[in-house]
């Protein structure tokens, strides 16, 4: 079994200050992959309070698209419209 620290260096973690806990780095790698810094805090509280497959799906429908300018909008509508499916089967 592989430690924490050999899987960190193979995935290439960084190791930021701004980051304690693991859901602090999911937001700021978030902010940081949808280009939208000023909005840090909102994908950090997402992270934190939302199911991370919805988050996973979202991130991934928003950086397959190349031809938006604004990915965190793109990925704002995708999340939204992923809570209300999950609703809606509940």
């Amino acid at each position: 079994m592989k430690s924490i620290s050999e899987i960190a260096t193979k995935i290439n973690v960084k190791k930021d200050h701004r980051n304690q806990y693991e859901y602090q780095a999911y937001g700021n790698r978030l902010a940081d992959e949808l280009v939208d810094p000023t909005k840090r805090a909102l994908y950090i509280k997402l992270a934190k309070s939302t199911d991370r497959n919805i988050l996973e799906e979202a991130r991934l429908f928003a950086l397959s698209n190349e031809r938006s300018l604004t990915k965190g909008k793109i990925f704002m509508w995708k999340l939204t419209e992923l809570k209300k499916k999950k609703n809606e089967q509940n």
